[in-house]
């Protein structure tokens, strides 16, 4: 099944105009008259969410945040009849792709659904990267992860020896078994991965590694 556009809105008649024109348009559509019905049926495969703003139960702020835990790859596209500024910023600090007020024409709908499926697409090709990474690193020993966190950091064979207590020869064997477990032939390829993972800090003003990597 292909990625699919959820619409979550409570008038009834308006789900179903939107959802002529996005099946119209080549699209599987998927409709919920309520956020908690959507967390009934909550989506699991490609796609994105059109939400209203305004309706009975939960808001769509409420969905919003809920789904940035249950469902995080899932682009939002708000369209509602009720918007202000402060609304829209809060959706759009929040993680909202886009926000559209109603009446929003078919061609900037449909642009937006465009958008939110490429994106939705990087979000789950980065989210399987990461799972294979995690994997990877799951399978190195304890001392072989020790010497993998000491090895991003950019520290000499010398240094890990020192670190760990034991001899640059060891190092130098576990340094061997991470890199051929990691599926990696040099040190700059390890980097990229603990980036991803979130196991270096960055520099907050330049974005860039807060080490300085130095080959042993």
């Amino acid at each position: 099944m292909g990625p699919t556009v959820h619409i979550v809105d409570d008038d009834k008649s308006f789900r179903a105009a939107v959802g002529r024109m996005l099946a119209a348009s080549g699209f599987q559509i998927e409709s919920y008259s309520s956020g908690e019905e959507l967390l009934a049926r909550l989506p699991r495969g490609s796609g994105c969410i059109l939400l209203d703003l305004q309706m009975p139960g939960l808001s769509g702020l409420e969905l919003q945040a809920r789904l940035a835990d249950l469902a995080p790859l899932l682009p939002i596209v708000f369209l509602t009849g009720r918007g202000d500024i402060g609304i829209t910023v809060r959706a759009m600090k929040a993680g909202a792709h886009d926000f559209f007020e109603k009446p929003a024409s078919s061609a900037a709908v449909l642009e937006a659904v465009e958008r939110a499926l490429q994106l939705c697409e990087t979000r789950r090709k980065e989210h399987d990267r990461a799972q294979a990474l995690h994997t990877l690193l799951a399978s190195l020993t304890p001392r072989e992860s020790q010497v993998f966190d000491q090895i991003v950091r950019g520290n000499r064979n010398k240094q890990i020896a020192f670190e760990l207590n034991t001899s640059e020869r060891t190092v130098k064997a576990h340094r061997h078994k991470v890199m051929e477990k990691l599926g990696v032939r040099s040190l700059a390829e390890v980097v990229p991965m603990a980036e991803r993972l979130g196991l270096l800090e960055k520099n907050h003003m330049t974005d860039a590694p807060a080490f300085t990597f130095v080959f042993p």
